[in-house]
């Protein structure tokens, strides 16, 4: 294993509490775990992809991290009436 794995093994586990925050609290808490699970998934895929030398596979994590900033926009968008 390489350091790139190891990094990843830790991104993974800090997965975990949002999770917990976007089970358990109110609406806007679940919106912000929703944008931070993005930006750790997104950082997880370039991880994964320097451990294990792929770099075609980080256009992937890019495309992943503008899909879920306009995923999370469209769900303020829906969600606007609730958070005020």
């Amino acid at each position: 294993m390489n350091i790139w794995e190891f990094a990843a093994e830790a991104t993974i586990f800090t997965l975990v509490p949002l999770t917990y925050v976007a089970m358990r609290s109110d609406l806007r808490q679940r919106l912000v775990a929703f944008f931070m699970a993005g930006v750790l998934i997104t950082i997880l895929l370039m991880l994964l992809t320097m451990a294990f030398h792929r770099m075609p596979m980080m256009d992937l994590a890019i495309t992943l991290s503008l899909m879920s900033f306009g995923g999370g926009l469209v769900f303020v968008r829906f969600l606007a009436r609730y958070l005020k």
